[in-house]
């Protein structure tokens, strides 16, 4: 468990690095671009989303068999960039603890 919360803690931190960055010189386009292009050039497909600050959408896109993977974020008005990228992706799927019980 610990080593679940390091990964994730390690993630975070390597997001805000990540995010301050983009911000200097992002990548962006329009969302359906930007997409096509990380389907076709890496295989990508979306495999987790979740809504971010400012109603933005934060998506992961990730490949098992190129095991790349790709964070960006989407505004409202549908421009979407990069916020992170790299390789070694590896889904996992771990139960969550039980109700009560300490994380």
């Amino acid at each position: 468990m610990q080593r679940s919360l390091f990964a994730l803690s390690f993630g975070f931190v390597a997001l805000l690095f990540a995010m301050g960055q983009a911000h200097a010189a992002p990548q962006c386009g329009p969302r359906a671009a930007v997409m096509a292009h990380l389907a076709e050039r890496y295989g990508e497909t979306r495999q987790a989303i979740g809504m971010a600050a400012n109603a933005m959408v934060m998506e992961v896109f990730a490949s098992s068999t190129t095991q790349s993977w790709t964070i960006t974020i989407t505004t409202a008005e549908g421009q979407t960039c990069l916020v992170a990228s790299g390789e070694g992706y590896e889904a996992l799927t771990e139960a969550l603890p039980a109700q009560g019980d300490p994380a």
